[in-house]
């Protein structure tokens, strides 16, 4: 059976963290191919700066000649409030999936949509810090003894990057060296994205 990753996101902008933690997950867990996808409108965050089209093309920028990485647009398709767990119902069957997400997320994974339905229907992966013990909010353990399913710890070296942080150093005319991909940085710089001027 194939075994796909899932890496959900804003990738607004897409930087190297993000192409580290599905390159990693790509090889801990033995996955045939790991898909980035972009969100249409995530629901739990402020609106997003970058257009759908420009999320995408920065994201083919930034994998572009990775083996095993590719993009799912399904959530920019469907349009409207992104929820995981309508994203995965409409995954094709016949596949074995894996959620891949950090951390942070683990937190407050029981507060998502529909969260029995996901951890139900695909495994999950999480990106755990060096030396740092993960801490699975119990009711999802629980839910996880129950239906069978397994929360992968994917070993991840933490990197100083974020999106936000890209996003205010931009609008500052300061420098992001190091922490996007050559691609998304001369295209950030081509479409103006994120600067004062632009208000983008």
């Amino acid at each position: 059976m194939t075994r796909i990753g899932l890496l959900g996101g804003s990738f607004d902008p897409i930087h190297l963290a993000h192409v580290a933690l599905a390159q990693s997950a790509l090889l801990h867990l033995n996955l045939d191919e790991v898909q980035l996808l972009p969100a249409a409108d995530p629901w739990q965050r402020a609106p997003l700066t970058a257009s759908p089209q420009q999320r995408v093309e920065m994201i083919r920028a930034a994998i572009d000649g990775l083996p095993g990485l590719s993009i799912n647009l399904s959530e920019i398709e469907r349009g409207g409030p992104t929820y995981t767990a309508d994203t995965i119902d409409a995954l094709p069957s016949g596949t074995s999936y894996t959620w891949i997400f950090g951390a942070d997320q683990l937190a407050n994974f029981c507060t998502w949509q529909r969260w029995q339905d996901i951890a139900r229907q695909v495994d999950l992966a999480v990106a755990v810090r060096p030396g740092v013990a993960l801490q699975t909010p119990p009711a999802l353990a629980d839910w996880l003894r129950q239906v069978g399913r397994r929360l992968h710890e994917l070993p991840f070296a933490p990197m100083p990057v974020s999106a936000s942080e890209i996003r205010q150093r931009l609008a500052a005319g300061q420098s992001v060296r190091d922490m996007l991909p050559d691609g998304v940085a001369r295209y950030i710089a081509r479409h103006g994205l994120y600067s004062a001027k632009t208000g983008r």
